[in-house]
């Protein structure tokens, strides 16, 4: 009888973590690596917010919580979504977990059944379909191509809903593209999810904040009242707060959908951590006019990134509306072959040769769904950006 699990088959390592720990390997073993795998502001977590952890651990606030989330917490994340989202929620409808991704986790865990369809389009965050699997349902991608910005439209929508379908997840600015749909464009889609009410939406906003020139966020109950009902809106603080190692997120949904996730969470990991819950209080209700000072400096990356990679023969760099990622395809380098003999034949072989040869850890886009191109975090220095497109556009240059 097998030890382990069926189902661990089901799933595969995070392919971005991976980048990150080999690149970290490489480091410490004294070569000249690059790292731009990890999708994580270089920013330091703001002092008023390191301030009210030390205050909190100070007061004594180091015990245990409520399973998902302090009152103080739920009320600011209350306050958060109305404020930035015209959403209004209570408390009771509010569960917070141990990051992002716990919260997306817990609610998958709490309402799949086998054979359940959760819809995810493609560039998708490598986590979505593995979760989905874990908890036993079976995603199902719809594709967005580069010539259309990464988006999906709403006949692409409307092609993959079945019967079956329980979950459509939506993230926009996305990773890894940085894409970010339009209320317009959104409300195409909301649209037709209007017409299936079996159809859930699942909303992962924690780009939010991150966004640049004239493109404003918006988020797909906010677009479509008739949606509030069946959708759960995500969100966090580890992005535009620069609070990841902190490990806060958030959602607000139906009632009935947050106790199905707190059950979960009662069983798993109980409460998030005290002093990080504390923090985030102080994130969500503090000043918030460093984030646009930030998302200048993510600006000027991005706008560098994408100048020095479109000079690059056979590679297509769309300008992202959001986040801190860059989502080149490389259609013109398939077949090319490096100086010492490698054929790229896939975005994979792409990304190993590149490391190998520059130093340069990126990600391959087939760990994203949607091939061939590789994606940048643009989260780190501009010595480091511009150091490290040299370098790719060098190894581009030296293929036959």
């Amino acid at each position: 009888m097998p030890f382990l699990s069926d189902t661990l088959s089901r799933v595969k390592p995070s392919p971005t973590i991976a980048v990150s720990n080999l690149a970290a390997e490489l480091k410490a073993q004294g070569k000249d690596v690059i790292g731009l795998g990890a999708g994580e502001p270089d920013f330091d977590t703001p002092q008023n917010i390191k301030d009210a952890a030390k205050a909190a651990i100070d007061a004594g606030k180091t015990k245990y919580t409520a399973v998902d989330g302090i009152p103080e917490l739920k009320q600011a994340i209350c306050a958060k979504l109305q404020r930035d989202n015209g959403l209004a929620y209570t408390p009771a409808q509010v569960s917070v977990g141990t990051g992002g991704k716990q919260i997306l986790y817990n609610a998958l865990m709490a309402t799949l059944n086998p054979g359940d369809e959760v819809i995810i389009p493609a560039p998708y965050w490598v986590s979505y379909p593995d979760m989905v699997l874990l908890a036993g349902g079976e995603p199902v991608f719809v594709e967005g191509p580069s010539q259309n910005g990464y988006k999906i439209t709403p006949a692409d929508l409307e092609a993959a809903i079945t019967p079956k379908t329980k979950w459509f997840i939506f993230n926009s600015p996305s990773n890894p593209t940085g894409a970010g749909y339009t209320a317009d464009e959104l409300k195409g889609l909301t649209d037709v999810l209007m017409r299936h009410p079996h159809v859930w939406v699942m909303t992962d906003d924690m780009y939010e904040h991150l966004v640049y020139d004239d493109y404003v966020f918006a988020t797909p109950a906010q677009v479509e009242p008739g949606l509030y009902d069946r959708t759960l809106t995500c969100n966090g603080v580890s992005k535009a707060y620069a609070m990841t190692g902190w490990r806060i997120g958030y959602a607000a949904g139906p009632e009935e959908l947050i106790k199905a996730m707190r059950k979960i969470q009662s069983q798993s990991t109980s409460n998030p951590c005290s002093v990080s819950q504390w923090a985030a209080v102080e994130a969500l209700n503090g000043p918030q006019d460093y984030i646009a000072t930030n998302n200048e400096m993510f600006k000027r990356r991005r706008d560098l990134v994408v100048g020095m990679l479109s000079e690059i023969e056979g590679v297509t760099c769309p300008v992202p509306e959001g986040a801190f990622y860059v989502y080149p395809t490389i259609t013109g380098l398939i077949g090319k072959t490096t100086p010492s003999g490698v054929v790229i034949d896939t975005d994979e072989t792409f990304a190993k040769a590149l490391l190998e040869d520059t130093g340069v850890a990126v990600v391959f886009g087939g760990a994203f769904g949607l091939s061939p191109a590789f994606r940048i975090s643009y989260a780190t220095s501009d010595e480091n950006l511009r150091e490290a497109c040299t370098r790719i556009q060098r190894f581009c240059a030296d293929l036959s």
